[in-house]
């Protein structure tokens, strides 16, 4: 039986939902529509269901955003076939969603940049770029929002952080969770692309330089913690580390005494942050 100081000690370390959240409809921008933004926008219609079917009033309506045509390359990893090549990502994904589902979700056929604004409660940012990801954070849109729930891969791992950026809806909060660029500063260092932003490559090439199921290991494992959030309104964790290579998955905790030490941790150390600087492609 749980005595009352282990309830108040147990509350102290879970993330409580906004309770608007469970009573409108959720608006959700989804930004970047390449392997990992395109899994998320597949398992989005499946929560939508679930939130409605377990008592949300309205569900949610998406938004996926993206400049990007499909390439020929993209049809390797990426759920595109050939006949749709030179469409933009963002257009072909909702239109597909909207037949399937028989939902109205938008697809917005342009890249991010600072004047981009969009009333949305949940902004998703599957970039594949610091570059994209530092525009991200300077938009209305991220400034207006209840959460980021960014997302980042290299080869054969990755990671998914959902925060809550320090702006007039949650800047108060007493237990605001941090966003990825706030315990990751190196996320959003747009010097450290250049470093790290691969050429051109082939259909093979794509391969070699990234594991299959990466993207939707991910998407999947994001989707899966939104929905503990939704179905519950808490979360004792808020975030993740996926390792394809060792088979590894370590949860971020929702614990201040954990993230003030990852914001003091110095890059060079021998803990995670030392991988997590490549850990930005899609």
């Amino acid at each position: 039986m749980t005595t009352a100081t282990e309830t108040t000690i147990a509350t102290k370390t879970e993330h409580q939902i906004p309770g608007a959240l469970l009573q409108k409809k959720v608006q959700v921008t989804v930004v970047g529509c390449g392997g990992t933004g395109s899994a998320i926008a597949a398992g989005l219609p499946y929560l939508h269901q679930a939130m409605v079917a377990l008592g949300h009033p309205h569900g949610m309506s998406v938004t996926l955003v993206d400049g990007d045509r499909i390439s020929r390359t993209n049809c390797v990893r990426q759920p595109f076939s050939e006949s749709e090549i030179g469409l933009h990502k963002a257009t072909v994904l909702a239109t597909r969603i909207n037949l399937f589902w028989g939902l109205g979700w938008k697809g917005v056929p342009h890249f991010v940049n600072e004047s981009w604004g969009q009333d949305t409660d949940i902004l998703i940012g599957c970039v594949d770029s610091r570059a994209a990801r530092n525009a991200m954070t300077r938009t209305q849109t991220y400034w207006n929002c209840h959460y980021w729930l960014d997302l980042g891969n290299n080869a054969d791992s990755g990671q998914f952080v959902l925060g809550q950026p320090e702006n007039q809806r949650n800047k108060a909060r007493d237990l605001r969770l941090p966003t990825a660029p706030e315990l990751f500063p190196e996320l959003i260092n747009t010097k450290l692309d250049k470093k790290d932003r691969l050429p051109p490559c082939s259909a093979l090439e794509a391969l070699e330089r990234q594991e299959p199921f990466v993207n939707q290991t991910l998407a999947y494992q994001a989707l899966a913690m939104l929905a503990r959030l939704f179905r519950y309104g808490r979360l004792s964790y808020h975030g993740g580390f996926v390792n394809l290579r060792t088979g590894r998955t370590t949860s971020l905790a929702v614990d201040p005494v954990l993230w003030q030490r990852m914001r003091t941790q110095p890059a060079d150390s021998e803990l995670p942050r030392r991988k997590r600087r490549k850990v930005v492609r899609q």
